[in-house]
């Protein structure tokens, strides 16, 4: 059974830097990329940043110069570096793995999110 497992959420400070982690197991799929996404509340589910397996990344502009995101292959786990964090940063980030196996059938998988509050 494929599993999301998030950690790194919480409460934060203004300004602080915390790292998100994903740990995907029971992947019996090619990967095509993992990601993160946020939704805030009252707003739609957002990208965040993606990395895709050749190693590109993608990244919202609200967090571009702020967030990175990495992961590492062997382990099947993406990380997202969060620096200068703001209230608006304040949401639910949820981890995203997607890929296709056999046929081309395509799969994607959520993490449960993990609560992410920027305050004072």
């Amino acid at each position: 059974q494929v599993q999301l497992v998030e950690s790194g959420g919480g409460l934060v400070q203004p300004g602080g830097s915390p790292r998100l982690s994903c740990v995907a197991s029971g992947i019996t799929f090619r990967i095509n990329a993992m990601g993160w996404y946020r939704q805030a509340p009252g707003k739609q589910r957002e990208l965040v940043g993606v990395i895709t397996s050749d190693g590109s990344t993608n990244y919202a502009d609200s967090v571009k110069g702020r967030f990175t995101i990495s992961r590492d292959n062997a382990k099947n786990t993406v990380y997202l570096e969060m620096n200068s964090l703001k209230a608006e940063d304040t949401a639910v980030y949820y981890c995203n793995v997607n890929g296709y196996g056999y046929g081309w059938r395509k799969y994607e998988y959520w993490g449960q999110g993990t609560q992410v509050t920027v305050s004072s």
